[in-house]
Protein backbone atom coordinates (compact mmCIF):
# COMPACT_ATOMS: atom_id res chain seq x y z
CA UNK A 1 0.00 0.00 0.00
CA UNK A 2 2.81 2.34 0.90
CA UNK A 3 4.49 1.71 -2.43
CA UNK A 4 1.27 2.51 -4.32
CA UNK A 5 0.94 5.75 -2.45
CA UNK A 6 4.54 6.63 -3.37
CA UNK A 7 3.99 5.84 -7.03
CA UNK A 8 0.79 7.82 -7.06
CA UNK A 9 2.65 10.75 -5.56
CA UNK A 10 5.25 10.45 -8.30
CA UNK A 11 2.50 10.53 -10.92
CA UNK A 12 0.94 13.62 -9.39
CA UNK A 13 4.32 15.36 -9.38
CA UNK A 14 4.91 14.42 -13.02
CA UNK A 15 1.55 15.80 -14.05
CA UNK A 16 2.15 19.00 -12.12
CA UNK A 17 5.56 19.40 -13.70
CA UNK A 18 4.08 18.75 -17.11
CA UNK A 19 1.59 21.56 -16.57
CA UNK A 20 4.29 24.02 -15.55
CA UNK A 21 6.60 23.04 -18.38
CA UNK A 22 3.70 23.11 -20.82
CA UNK A 23 3.06 26.76 -20.06
CA UNK A 24 6.46 27.64 -21.51
CA UNK A 25 6.02 25.38 -24.51
CA UNK A 26 3.21 27.47 -26.05
CA UNK A 27 1.68 25.46 -28.90
CA UNK A 28 3.57 22.34 -27.84
CA UNK A 29 1.95 22.32 -24.39
CA UNK A 30 -0.97 20.06 -25.27
CA UNK A 31 1.23 17.56 -27.13
CA UNK A 32 3.73 17.44 -24.28
CA UNK A 33 0.96 17.01 -21.71
CA UNK A 34 -0.61 14.21 -23.74
CA UNK A 35 2.68 12.30 -24.05
CA UNK A 36 3.41 12.68 -20.35
CA UNK A 37 -0.01 11.22 -19.60
CA UNK A 38 0.98 8.15 -21.65
CA UNK A 39 4.19 7.89 -19.63
CA UNK A 40 2.27 8.14 -16.37
CA UNK A 41 -0.23 5.55 -17.55
CA UNK A 42 2.55 3.12 -18.49
CA UNK A 43 4.30 3.66 -15.17
CA UNK A 44 1.09 2.86 -13.30
CA UNK A 45 0.55 -0.34 -15.31
CA UNK A 46 4.11 -1.53 -14.67
CA UNK A 47 3.84 -0.79 -10.95
CA UNK A 48 0.59 -2.74 -10.71
CA UNK A 49 1.10 -5.70 -13.05
CA UNK A 50 4.83 -6.38 -13.49
CA UNK A 51 5.76 -9.86 -12.28
CA UNK A 52 8.23 -8.58 -9.65
CA UNK A 53 8.03 -5.81 -7.08
CA UNK A 54 9.88 -2.67 -8.10
CA UNK A 55 10.43 0.36 -5.96
CA UNK A 56 9.40 3.80 -7.20
CA UNK A 57 13.11 4.64 -7.42
CA UNK A 58 13.75 1.60 -9.63
CA UNK A 59 11.03 2.70 -12.02
CA UNK A 60 11.94 6.38 -12.15
CA UNK A 61 15.69 5.69 -12.41
CA UNK A 62 15.01 3.21 -15.21
CA UNK A 63 12.86 5.73 -17.05
CA UNK A 64 15.51 8.43 -16.72
CA UNK A 65 18.24 6.03 -17.83
CA UNK A 66 16.31 5.10 -20.96
CA UNK A 67 15.39 8.70 -21.69
CA UNK A 68 19.01 9.90 -21.53
CA UNK A 69 20.24 6.89 -23.53
CA UNK A 70 17.79 7.74 -26.32
CA UNK A 71 19.29 11.22 -26.79
CA UNK A 72 22.87 10.49 -27.89
CA UNK A 73 25.92 8.41 -27.07
CA UNK A 74 27.22 10.81 -24.42
CA UNK A 75 24.14 11.76 -22.37
CA UNK A 76 23.73 9.56 -19.29
CA UNK A 77 21.73 9.25 -16.11
CA UNK A 78 24.04 8.88 -13.11
CA UNK A 79 22.84 7.21 -9.94
CA UNK A 80 24.31 8.58 -6.70
CA UNK A 81 26.93 5.82 -6.89
CA UNK A 82 27.74 6.63 -10.53
CA UNK A 83 28.02 10.32 -9.72
CA UNK A 84 30.37 9.57 -6.84
CA UNK A 85 32.56 7.44 -9.13
CA UNK A 86 32.69 10.27 -11.64
CA UNK A 87 33.95 12.67 -8.98
CA UNK A 88 36.65 10.16 -8.03
CA UNK A 89 37.73 9.88 -11.68
CA UNK A 90 38.22 13.63 -12.06
CA UNK A 91 40.78 13.53 -9.26
CA UNK A 92 43.15 11.87 -11.72
CA UNK A 93 43.71 8.55 -9.90
CA UNK A 94 41.46 5.50 -9.93
CA UNK A 95 41.50 1.73 -10.26
CA UNK A 96 40.88 0.30 -13.70
CA UNK A 97 42.33 -0.49 -17.11
CA UNK A 98 43.15 2.93 -18.53
CA UNK A 99 40.78 3.26 -21.47
CA UNK A 100 38.36 5.97 -22.53
CA UNK A 101 35.17 4.35 -23.87
CA UNK A 102 31.98 5.48 -25.54
CA UNK A 103 28.91 4.05 -27.24
CA UNK A 104 29.32 4.69 -30.96
CA UNK A 105 26.76 3.52 -33.50
CA UNK A 106 25.25 1.36 -30.78
CA UNK A 107 28.42 -0.53 -29.82
CA UNK A 108 30.90 -0.14 -26.96
CA UNK A 109 33.98 1.43 -28.52
CA UNK A 110 37.43 2.39 -27.26
CA UNK A 111 38.13 6.08 -27.83
CA UNK A 112 41.70 5.84 -26.63
CA UNK A 113 43.97 3.86 -24.31
CA UNK A 114 45.77 6.01 -21.74
CA UNK A 115 49.53 5.81 -21.98
CA UNK A 116 51.41 3.57 -19.52
CA UNK A 117 48.27 1.75 -18.35
CA UNK A 118 47.23 -1.93 -18.62
CA UNK A 119 45.13 -1.14 -21.71
CA UNK A 120 48.05 0.62 -23.40
CA UNK A 121 50.50 -2.15 -22.57
CA UNK A 122 48.07 -4.79 -23.86
CA UNK A 123 47.99 -3.08 -27.25
CA UNK A 124 44.37 -1.92 -27.27
CA UNK A 125 43.75 0.69 -29.96
CA UNK A 126 41.32 3.52 -30.73
CA UNK A 127 38.28 2.15 -32.53
CA UNK A 128 38.50 -1.35 -31.01
CA UNK A 129 34.98 -2.61 -30.32
CA UNK A 130 34.43 -4.37 -26.99
CA UNK A 131 31.93 -7.12 -27.74
CA UNK A 132 32.23 -9.04 -24.45
CA UNK A 133 33.34 -8.35 -20.87
CA UNK A 134 34.19 -11.53 -18.94
CA UNK A 135 32.20 -13.53 -21.46
CA UNK A 136 29.05 -11.38 -21.29
CA UNK A 137 27.90 -9.65 -24.47
CA UNK A 138 27.94 -5.85 -24.35
CA UNK A 139 24.92 -5.45 -26.61
CA UNK A 140 22.69 -2.64 -25.25
CA UNK A 141 25.13 -1.95 -22.39
CA UNK A 142 25.36 1.62 -21.06
CA UNK A 143 28.60 3.47 -20.38
CA UNK A 144 27.99 3.33 -16.63
CA UNK A 145 27.37 -0.42 -16.71
CA UNK A 146 30.52 -0.96 -18.76
CA UNK A 147 32.61 1.15 -16.38
CA UNK A 148 31.36 -0.87 -13.40
CA UNK A 149 32.34 -4.12 -15.11
CA UNK A 150 35.75 -2.87 -16.22
CA UNK A 151 36.79 -1.32 -12.92
CA UNK A 152 37.68 -3.33 -9.85
CA UNK A 153 40.29 -3.90 -7.21
CA UNK A 154 43.88 -3.32 -8.35
CA UNK A 155 45.48 -6.68 -9.07
CA UNK A 156 42.23 -8.34 -10.16
CA UNK A 157 41.77 -9.42 -13.77
CA UNK A 158 39.14 -8.92 -16.43
CA UNK A 159 38.91 -10.46 -19.90
CA UNK A 160 37.50 -8.40 -22.73
CA UNK A 161 36.72 -9.63 -26.22
CA UNK A 162 37.52 -7.05 -28.86
CA UNK A 163 36.81 -6.72 -32.56
CA UNK A 164 39.47 -4.75 -34.42
CA UNK A 165 37.83 -3.28 -37.48
CA UNK A 166 41.06 -2.79 -39.43
CA UNK A 167 41.83 -6.52 -39.34
CA UNK A 168 38.30 -7.89 -38.65
CA UNK A 169 39.88 -10.10 -35.99
CA UNK A 170 38.14 -11.04 -32.75
CA UNK A 171 40.41 -11.75 -29.80
CA UNK A 172 40.27 -12.12 -26.03
CA UNK A 173 42.51 -9.84 -24.01
CA UNK A 174 43.02 -10.41 -20.30
CA UNK A 175 44.12 -7.35 -18.34
CA UNK A 176 45.13 -6.86 -14.74
CA UNK A 177 43.55 -3.80 -13.15
CA UNK A 178 45.83 -1.17 -11.66
CA UNK A 179 45.70 2.24 -10.03
CA UNK A 180 45.50 4.64 -12.96
CA UNK A 181 47.57 7.75 -12.39
CA UNK A 182 47.13 10.32 -15.09
CA UNK A 183 50.13 12.45 -15.95
CA UNK A 184 49.23 15.23 -18.35
CA UNK A 185 52.58 16.16 -19.93
CA UNK A 186 55.03 13.50 -20.98
CA UNK A 187 58.36 13.36 -22.73
CA UNK A 188 59.16 17.07 -23.10
CA UNK A 189 62.55 16.94 -24.82
CA UNK A 190 64.72 18.16 -27.69
CA UNK A 191 64.81 15.55 -30.44
CA UNK A 192 67.25 16.98 -32.96
CA UNK A 193 68.77 20.34 -33.87
CA UNK A 194 66.51 22.44 -31.64
CA UNK A 195 63.30 20.57 -32.57
CA UNK A 196 61.32 20.12 -29.38
CA UNK A 197 58.82 17.39 -28.69
CA UNK A 198 56.07 17.32 -26.07
CA UNK A 199 53.40 14.71 -25.58
CA UNK A 200 50.10 15.78 -24.00
CA UNK A 201 48.26 12.75 -22.60
CA UNK A 202 45.12 14.52 -21.36
CA UNK A 203 43.74 18.00 -20.66
CA UNK A 204 43.31 18.56 -16.93
CA UNK A 205 43.50 21.50 -14.53
CA UNK A 206 47.30 21.53 -14.35
CA UNK A 207 48.06 20.72 -17.99
CA UNK A 208 48.75 24.28 -19.20
CA UNK A 209 51.05 25.07 -16.27
CA UNK A 210 52.90 21.78 -16.69
CA UNK A 211 53.24 22.43 -20.42
CA UNK A 212 54.69 25.91 -19.85
CA UNK A 213 57.25 24.51 -17.41
CA UNK A 214 58.29 21.98 -20.02
CA UNK A 215 58.50 24.61 -22.74
CA UNK A 216 60.60 26.91 -20.57
CA UNK A 217 63.05 24.05 -20.05
CA UNK A 218 63.14 23.34 -23.80
CA UNK A 219 63.63 27.03 -24.49
CA UNK A 220 66.76 27.01 -22.36
CA UNK A 221 68.02 24.14 -24.53
CA UNK A 222 67.65 26.18 -27.73
CA UNK A 223 64.09 25.47 -28.84
CA UNK A 224 63.65 26.33 -32.55
CA UNK A 225 60.49 24.38 -33.45
CA UNK A 226 57.99 22.13 -31.71
CA UNK A 227 56.10 18.88 -32.24
CA UNK A 228 52.96 18.65 -30.10
CA UNK A 229 51.79 15.05 -29.84
CA UNK A 230 48.10 14.59 -28.94
CA UNK A 231 47.73 11.12 -30.42
CA UNK A 232 45.50 8.94 -28.24
CA UNK A 233 44.63 11.96 -26.09
CA UNK A 234 40.90 11.53 -25.25
CA UNK A 235 40.43 15.18 -24.26
CA UNK A 236 39.40 16.51 -20.87
CA UNK A 237 38.61 20.03 -19.68
CA UNK A 238 37.61 22.76 -22.12
CA UNK A 239 39.40 25.52 -20.19
CA UNK A 240 42.60 23.46 -20.22
CA UNK A 241 42.48 23.09 -24.02
CA UNK A 242 41.95 26.86 -24.35
CA UNK A 243 44.89 27.59 -22.02
CA UNK A 244 47.17 25.25 -23.97
CA UNK A 245 46.17 26.85 -27.28
CA UNK A 246 46.80 30.30 -25.79
CA UNK A 247 50.49 29.53 -25.42
CA UNK A 248 50.85 29.52 -29.21
CA UNK A 249 48.30 32.15 -30.29
CA UNK A 250 48.22 35.90 -30.11
CA UNK A 251 45.80 37.15 -27.45
CA UNK A 252 42.21 37.41 -28.65
CA UNK A 253 42.32 34.77 -31.39
CA UNK A 254 39.28 32.49 -31.59
CA UNK A 255 40.07 29.04 -30.18
CA UNK A 256 36.63 27.41 -30.23
CA UNK A 257 32.96 28.27 -30.00
CA UNK A 258 29.97 26.42 -28.60
CA UNK A 259 26.34 26.55 -29.68
CA UNK A 260 23.41 25.27 -27.67
CA UNK A 261 19.73 25.04 -28.51
CA UNK A 262 18.49 28.06 -26.59
CA UNK A 263 21.56 30.21 -25.98
CA UNK A 264 23.57 32.53 -28.17
CA UNK A 265 26.89 31.32 -29.51
CA UNK A 266 29.69 31.41 -26.93
CA UNK A 267 33.11 32.22 -28.37
CA UNK A 268 36.30 31.36 -26.48
CA UNK A 269 39.42 33.32 -27.37
CA UNK A 270 43.10 32.89 -26.53
CA UNK A 271 44.11 34.37 -23.20
CA UNK A 272 46.75 37.01 -22.44
CA UNK A 273 48.33 35.56 -19.32
CA UNK A 274 50.26 32.75 -20.96
CA UNK A 275 53.92 32.96 -21.96
CA UNK A 276 53.72 33.02 -25.72
CA UNK A 277 55.59 30.95 -28.32
CA UNK A 278 54.50 32.76 -31.47
CA UNK A 279 57.45 32.45 -33.84
CA UNK A 280 58.40 28.79 -33.75
CA UNK A 281 57.11 26.33 -36.39
CA UNK A 282 54.70 23.78 -34.94
CA UNK A 283 53.52 20.37 -36.10
CA UNK A 284 50.65 18.70 -34.23
CA UNK A 285 50.46 14.91 -34.36
CA UNK A 286 46.90 13.51 -34.39
CA UNK A 287 45.25 10.12 -34.87
CA UNK A 288 41.94 8.30 -34.38
CA UNK A 289 42.43 8.41 -30.62
CA UNK A 290 42.64 12.22 -30.51
CA UNK A 291 39.28 13.46 -29.23
CA UNK A 292 37.49 16.45 -27.73
CA UNK A 293 40.15 18.80 -26.26
CA UNK A 294 42.79 17.39 -28.62
CA UNK A 295 40.61 18.23 -31.59
CA UNK A 296 39.97 21.74 -30.25
CA UNK A 297 43.70 22.48 -29.91
CA UNK A 298 44.60 20.94 -33.28
CA UNK A 299 41.88 22.84 -35.17
CA UNK A 300 42.57 26.13 -33.37
CA UNK A 301 46.29 26.08 -34.16
CA UNK A 302 45.73 25.03 -37.77
CA UNK A 303 42.99 27.55 -38.54
CA UNK A 304 44.93 30.37 -36.91
CA UNK A 305 47.86 29.42 -39.17
CA UNK A 306 50.08 28.39 -36.28
CA UNK A 307 50.51 24.68 -36.96
CA UNK A 308 50.47 21.94 -39.56
CA UNK A 309 48.50 18.80 -38.64
CA UNK A 310 50.12 15.47 -39.44
CA UNK A 311 48.77 11.98 -38.91
CA UNK A 312 45.24 10.62 -39.21
CA UNK A 313 41.68 11.94 -38.90
CA UNK A 314 40.66 12.40 -35.27
CA UNK A 315 37.85 10.66 -33.38
CA UNK A 316 35.12 13.30 -33.79
CA UNK A 317 33.92 13.97 -30.25
CA UNK A 318 32.66 17.54 -30.55
CA UNK A 319 29.83 17.81 -28.05
CA UNK A 320 29.74 19.40 -24.61
CA UNK A 321 28.32 17.51 -21.62
CA UNK A 322 27.15 19.34 -18.51
CA UNK A 323 26.81 17.54 -15.18
CA UNK A 324 23.51 18.57 -13.54
CA UNK A 325 23.12 17.24 -9.95
CA UNK A 326 19.63 16.22 -8.84
CA UNK A 327 18.15 16.51 -5.37
CA UNK A 328 18.68 12.88 -4.29
CA UNK A 329 22.41 12.76 -5.14
CA UNK A 330 21.93 11.45 -8.67
CA UNK A 331 22.81 13.54 -11.71
CA UNK A 332 22.29 14.04 -15.42
CA UNK A 333 25.22 14.09 -17.78
CA UNK A 334 23.52 15.99 -20.56
CA UNK A 335 24.77 17.10 -23.95
CA UNK A 336 24.06 20.82 -23.91
CA UNK A 337 26.03 22.19 -26.85
CA UNK A 338 28.49 21.37 -29.64
CA UNK A 339 32.00 22.55 -30.42
CA UNK A 340 32.85 24.52 -33.55
CA UNK A 341 36.31 25.38 -34.87
CA UNK A 342 37.34 29.02 -35.47
CA UNK A 343 36.06 28.75 -39.05
CA UNK A 344 32.68 27.51 -37.83
CA UNK A 345 33.16 23.86 -38.79
CA UNK A 346 31.62 21.17 -36.61
CA UNK A 347 33.93 18.55 -35.11
CA UNK A 348 31.20 16.20 -33.95
CA UNK A 349 31.22 12.77 -35.62
CA UNK A 350 33.43 14.21 -38.38
CA UNK A 351 36.76 14.71 -36.68
CA UNK A 352 39.62 16.93 -37.78
CA UNK A 353 41.46 15.95 -40.95
CA UNK A 354 45.25 16.24 -41.05
CA UNK A 355 47.00 18.54 -43.51
CA UNK A 356 49.42 15.71 -44.23
CA UNK A 357 48.02 12.21 -43.84
CA UNK A 358 50.55 9.79 -42.42
CA UNK A 359 49.54 6.41 -41.06
CA UNK A 360 51.52 4.20 -38.77
CA UNK A 361 54.15 2.69 -41.03
CA UNK A 362 53.94 -0.69 -39.35
CA UNK A 363 50.35 -1.83 -39.09
CA UNK A 364 51.62 -5.19 -37.82
CA UNK A 365 50.53 -6.16 -34.33
CA UNK A 366 54.08 -6.85 -33.18
CA UNK A 367 55.38 -3.34 -33.88
CA UNK A 368 57.76 -2.18 -31.18
CA UNK A 369 56.19 0.46 -28.93
CA UNK A 370 58.51 3.45 -28.81
CA UNK A 371 56.88 4.60 -25.56
CA UNK A 372 56.89 1.29 -23.71
CA UNK A 373 58.72 1.57 -20.38
CA UNK A 374 60.23 4.72 -21.75
CA UNK A 375 63.17 6.50 -20.20
CA UNK A 376 63.94 9.81 -21.86
CA UNK A 377 67.62 8.93 -22.15
CA UNK A 378 66.63 5.83 -24.16
CA UNK A 379 64.02 7.54 -26.31
CA UNK A 380 64.56 6.84 -30.00
CA UNK A 381 62.04 8.85 -31.99
CA UNK A 382 63.22 7.18 -35.21
CA UNK A 383 61.19 4.12 -34.25
CA UNK A 384 58.00 6.16 -34.62
CA UNK A 385 57.27 6.82 -38.29
CA UNK A 386 54.87 9.71 -37.69
CA UNK A 387 57.39 11.53 -35.48
CA UNK A 388 60.08 10.97 -38.12
CA UNK A 389 57.86 12.54 -40.77
CA UNK A 390 57.10 15.47 -38.45
CA UNK A 391 60.82 16.05 -37.80
CA UNK A 392 61.57 15.97 -41.54
CA UNK A 393 58.75 18.44 -42.20
CA UNK A 394 60.03 20.87 -39.56
CA UNK A 395 63.59 20.61 -40.86
CA UNK A 396 62.32 21.71 -44.24
CA UNK A 397 60.42 24.64 -42.71
CA UNK A 398 63.51 25.74 -40.77
CA UNK A 399 65.59 25.65 -43.97
CA UNK A 400 63.04 27.85 -45.72
CA UNK A 401 63.03 30.31 -42.83
CA UNK A 402 66.77 30.75 -43.20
Amino acid sequence: MKKRILVSAVLVILLAVSYNIGLSFGKERDEFYKELEVFSEGLAVIEKKYVEDKTPQDLIYGALRGMLFSLDSYSQFLTPEDYGNLLVETEGQFGGLGIEITIRQGVLTIVSPIEDTPAWQAGLKPGDIIIKIDGELTKDITINEAVKKLRGKPGSSVTITILRETTRKVQDVTLTRAIIKIKDIKHAMILDNGIGYVRIAEFRETTANDLNKGLEDLNKQGLKALIIDVRNNPGGLLNSAIDVSSSFLETGKVVVSTKSRDEAEVVYKSLPFQKKYLDIPIVVLINQGSASGSEIVAAALRENKRAILLGQTTFGKGSVQTIIPLSDGSALRLTTSKYYTPSGASIHEKGVNPDIEVGEEAASEDKEDVFKELKEADFDYKKDYQIVRAVDLIKGILVLKK
